[in-house]
Protein backbone atom coordinates (compact mmCIF):
# COMPACT_ATOMS: atom_id res chain seq x y z
CA UNK A 1 0.00 0.00 0.00
CA UNK A 2 1.43 3.43 -0.95
CA UNK A 3 2.24 5.95 1.74
CA UNK A 4 2.38 9.73 1.82
CA UNK A 5 4.66 11.88 3.94
CA UNK A 6 3.23 15.16 5.20
CA UNK A 7 5.85 17.63 6.42
CA UNK A 8 5.50 20.87 8.33
CA UNK A 9 8.31 23.19 9.37
CA UNK A 10 8.48 25.95 11.92
CA UNK A 11 11.15 28.58 11.34
CA UNK A 12 12.69 31.71 12.77
CA UNK A 13 10.64 34.80 12.02
CA UNK A 14 9.38 38.06 13.46
CA UNK A 15 6.21 40.10 13.23
CA UNK A 16 5.73 40.90 9.56
CA UNK A 17 7.77 37.87 8.45
CA UNK A 18 11.28 37.47 7.08
CA UNK A 19 12.44 36.63 3.57
CA UNK A 20 12.90 32.90 3.01
CA UNK A 21 16.68 33.34 2.73
CA UNK A 22 16.81 34.66 6.31
CA UNK A 23 14.58 32.01 7.89
CA UNK A 24 16.02 28.96 9.63
CA UNK A 25 14.15 25.80 10.54
CA UNK A 26 13.54 25.41 14.27
CA UNK A 27 11.22 22.38 14.18
CA UNK A 28 10.55 19.55 11.74
CA UNK A 29 7.34 17.55 11.99
CA UNK A 30 6.49 14.73 9.61
CA UNK A 31 3.74 12.16 9.60
CA UNK A 32 3.78 9.10 7.37
CA UNK A 33 0.21 8.20 6.44
CA UNK A 34 -1.72 5.87 4.19
CA UNK A 35 -4.07 7.31 1.54
CA UNK A 36 -6.88 7.43 4.13
CA UNK A 37 -4.75 9.76 6.25
CA UNK A 38 -4.09 7.21 9.03
CA UNK A 39 -0.70 7.74 10.67
CA UNK A 40 1.76 4.88 10.34
CA UNK A 41 4.82 6.61 11.80
CA UNK A 42 6.03 10.11 12.63
CA UNK A 43 9.16 12.21 13.14
CA UNK A 44 9.56 15.36 15.25
CA UNK A 45 12.70 17.25 16.23
CA UNK A 46 13.65 20.74 17.30
CA UNK A 47 16.50 22.37 15.36
CA UNK A 48 19.02 24.89 16.69
CA UNK A 49 19.35 27.85 14.30
CA UNK A 50 22.92 28.99 13.69
CA UNK A 51 22.66 32.50 12.20
CA UNK A 52 20.08 33.88 14.66
CA UNK A 53 20.11 31.53 17.65
CA UNK A 54 17.85 33.73 19.79
CA UNK A 55 14.17 33.39 18.94
CA UNK A 56 12.17 36.59 18.70
CA UNK A 57 9.34 37.12 21.16
CA UNK A 58 6.92 36.93 18.21
CA UNK A 59 8.35 33.55 17.12
CA UNK A 60 8.19 32.09 20.65
CA UNK A 61 4.59 33.26 21.13
CA UNK A 62 3.48 32.05 17.67
CA UNK A 63 5.02 28.59 17.88
CA UNK A 64 4.98 27.96 21.64
CA UNK A 65 8.59 26.79 21.19
CA UNK A 66 10.82 27.92 24.02
CA UNK A 67 14.37 29.18 23.79
CA UNK A 68 15.35 26.20 25.98
CA UNK A 69 13.90 23.77 23.37
CA UNK A 70 16.07 25.38 20.72
CA UNK A 71 19.20 25.71 22.85
CA UNK A 72 19.08 21.96 23.61
CA UNK A 73 18.55 21.00 19.95
CA UNK A 74 21.09 19.86 17.36
CA UNK A 75 21.80 21.97 14.27
CA UNK A 76 19.95 21.18 11.02
CA UNK A 77 22.79 19.11 9.53
CA UNK A 78 22.51 16.58 12.39
CA UNK A 79 18.71 16.64 12.57
CA UNK A 80 18.37 16.20 8.80
CA UNK A 81 20.72 13.20 8.93
CA UNK A 82 18.45 11.62 11.58
CA UNK A 83 15.40 12.42 9.43
CA UNK A 84 16.95 10.77 6.37
CA UNK A 85 17.72 7.62 8.41
CA UNK A 86 14.11 7.55 9.62
CA UNK A 87 12.76 8.17 6.11
CA UNK A 88 15.00 5.50 4.57
CA UNK A 89 13.00 2.72 6.20
CA UNK A 90 9.82 4.01 4.51
CA UNK A 91 11.16 5.16 1.15
CA UNK A 92 10.22 2.04 -0.85
CA UNK A 93 6.48 2.62 -0.23
CA UNK A 94 6.54 6.43 -0.48
CA UNK A 95 4.21 7.67 -3.24
CA UNK A 96 4.74 11.36 -2.54
CA UNK A 97 5.29 14.01 0.05
CA UNK A 98 3.14 16.99 0.80
CA UNK A 99 2.90 20.21 2.71
CA UNK A 100 0.28 22.89 3.28
CA UNK A 101 1.47 25.50 0.81
CA UNK A 102 4.84 25.77 -0.88
CA UNK A 103 6.91 27.33 1.91
CA UNK A 104 8.06 24.01 3.40
CA UNK A 105 9.30 22.66 0.06
CA UNK A 106 11.11 25.89 -0.78
CA UNK A 107 12.72 26.10 2.69
CA UNK A 108 13.90 22.49 2.47
CA UNK A 109 15.32 22.92 -1.03
CA UNK A 110 17.20 26.05 0.11
CA UNK A 111 18.60 24.21 3.13
CA UNK A 112 19.59 21.13 1.12
CA UNK A 113 21.65 23.41 -1.14
CA UNK A 114 23.27 25.10 1.87
CA UNK A 115 24.04 21.74 3.51
CA UNK A 116 25.14 20.31 0.15
CA UNK A 117 22.98 17.22 0.58
CA UNK A 118 20.78 15.28 -1.77
CA UNK A 119 17.69 14.32 0.17
CA UNK A 120 15.76 11.11 -0.37
CA UNK A 121 12.81 13.46 -0.95
CA UNK A 122 14.50 15.04 -3.98
CA UNK A 123 13.27 12.23 -6.23
CA UNK A 124 9.79 12.00 -4.70
CA UNK A 125 6.89 14.08 -6.10
CA UNK A 126 5.74 16.97 -3.88
CA UNK A 127 2.11 18.04 -3.56
CA UNK A 128 1.06 21.51 -2.44
CA UNK A 129 -2.09 20.50 -0.57
CA UNK A 130 -3.19 24.10 -0.02
CA UNK A 131 -3.49 24.62 -3.79
CA UNK A 132 -4.97 21.17 -4.39
CA UNK A 133 -7.62 21.70 -1.70
CA UNK A 134 -8.59 25.08 -3.19
CA UNK A 135 -8.86 23.50 -6.65
CA UNK A 136 -10.84 20.48 -5.39
CA UNK A 137 -13.29 22.79 -3.55
CA UNK A 138 -13.38 25.31 -6.43
CA UNK A 139 -12.30 28.13 -4.11
CA UNK A 140 -11.29 31.47 -5.59
CA UNK A 141 -8.51 31.82 -3.02
CA UNK A 142 -6.64 29.13 -1.04
CA UNK A 143 -7.38 28.90 2.67
CA UNK A 144 -5.12 28.55 5.66
CA UNK A 145 -4.98 25.12 7.26
CA UNK A 146 -7.49 25.92 9.99
CA UNK A 147 -9.96 27.40 7.50
CA UNK A 148 -9.66 24.36 5.24
CA UNK A 149 -10.27 22.02 8.17
CA UNK A 150 -13.37 24.01 9.16
CA UNK A 151 -14.67 23.96 5.57
CA UNK A 152 -14.21 20.17 5.62
CA UNK A 153 -16.19 19.96 8.87
CA UNK A 154 -13.11 19.21 11.00
CA UNK A 155 -11.65 20.93 14.04
CA UNK A 156 -7.93 21.61 14.40
CA UNK A 157 -6.49 19.08 16.82
CA UNK A 158 -3.65 20.19 19.11
CA UNK A 159 -1.53 23.36 19.14
CA UNK A 160 -1.38 25.39 15.91
CA UNK A 161 2.09 26.33 14.61
CA UNK A 162 3.74 23.24 16.03
CA UNK A 163 5.28 21.18 13.27
CA UNK A 164 4.03 17.66 14.02
CA UNK A 165 0.52 18.80 14.96
CA UNK A 166 0.26 20.94 11.82
CA UNK A 167 1.48 17.98 9.73
CA UNK A 168 -1.05 15.65 11.35
CA UNK A 169 -3.91 18.09 10.75
CA UNK A 170 -2.81 18.55 7.14
CA UNK A 171 -2.79 14.75 6.72
CA UNK A 172 -6.44 14.66 7.81
CA UNK A 173 -7.29 16.55 4.60
CA UNK A 174 -5.24 14.25 2.36
CA UNK A 175 -8.11 11.82 1.56
CA UNK A 176 -10.25 14.77 0.42
CA UNK A 177 -7.57 15.98 -1.98
CA UNK A 178 -5.81 12.98 -3.50
CA UNK A 179 -7.35 11.37 -6.57
CA UNK A 180 -8.78 7.94 -5.83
Amino acid sequence: MPHWLVIDLEATTDDGGWPLAEMEIIEIGATLVNREGRELDHFQRFVRPLRRPLLTTFCRELTHISQANIDAAAPLAEVWEAFERWLGQHQARLEGWASWGDYDRRQLEQDWRQLQVTSLLSGVPHANLKQRFAKARKLQKPLGLNGALQLAGLQFSGQQHRALEDARNTARLLPLILPV
